[in-house]
Parts: structure tokens; C-alpha cells; sequence
């Protein structure tokens, strides 16, 4: 199993980046699938959580009604749709299976955002 997360980089607060996840050696349809961040000095964070079965995405307070998290299962990839970016978003973002860090495989992918 594998995941690769892409699309980081720096940006401007109030900037935007979409970032993607691919992954491979398993079947993301039948898998609640999340995006979760880790800052240095602050808590690792889960930060979108998407439900296999309803299609529905919980967020995290700190993201909600700026960051959006969408899934296409036949190119098994995840998006992280992110508007308005603070420099507090500064993170090395992850996608994970079951939402969770046990199934957060990859490196990730660094966002840097400017004040």
C-alpha cells in the first residue's frame, strides 16, 4: 500500500493549493479516507475525515468553511481543496486510510504559508 501526497508549496496567507493523494495497492472505494497535518511544536491533527459509505466529510473546527476535501475512486485519488490560508495551516499535510495516523503512509507534502 501506498500513498502520495503532492501539490505543497508556498503561498501567501489568504492564497490557495489544492493538494492531491494517489493511492495504490488497494481499492480507496471501500475506504474512509482523510487528510491529517503535522506542524512542528503543535499537535498532529486530523483535519478531514471522508466517508466511504455516504460520501459525507467531517472537518476539523480549524479547517471548516475554508478547506474541502473531495474523492475520485476510479483514479483512487484524494483532493484537499485549500482557500484562505493562515500561516497557522503551515504543516506537513498527509492523506491516510480509516482517517486515522496508523494508516497515514507517504511522506506527505509541505505547505508553507507566508504572512
Amino acid at each position: 500500500v501506498q500513498l502520495q501526497a503532492s501539490g505543497g508549496g508556498l503561498v501567501q496567507a489568504g492564497g490557495s493549493l489544492r493538494l492531491s493523494c494517489v493511492g495504490s495497492g488497494f481499492d480507496m472505494e471501500y475506504y474512509d479516507m482523510g487528510w491529517l497535518r503535522q506542524a512542528p511544536g503543535k499537535e498532529r491533527e486530523v483535519i478531514s475525515c471522508n466517508s466511504k459509505n455516504d460520501g459525507m466529510t467531517n472537518y476539523a473546527d480549524s479547517v471548516k468553511g475554508r478547506f474541502t476535501m473531495s474523492r475520485d475512486n476510479a483514479k483512487s485519488t484524494v483532493y484537499l481543496h485549500m482557500n484562505s490560508l493562515k500561516p497557522e495551516d503551515e504543516a506537513l499535510y498527509y492523506c491516510a486510510i480509516h482517517c486515522n495516523w496508523n494508516g497515514a503512509w507517504g511522506q506527505g507534502t509541505q505547505v508553507t504559508v507566508s504572512s
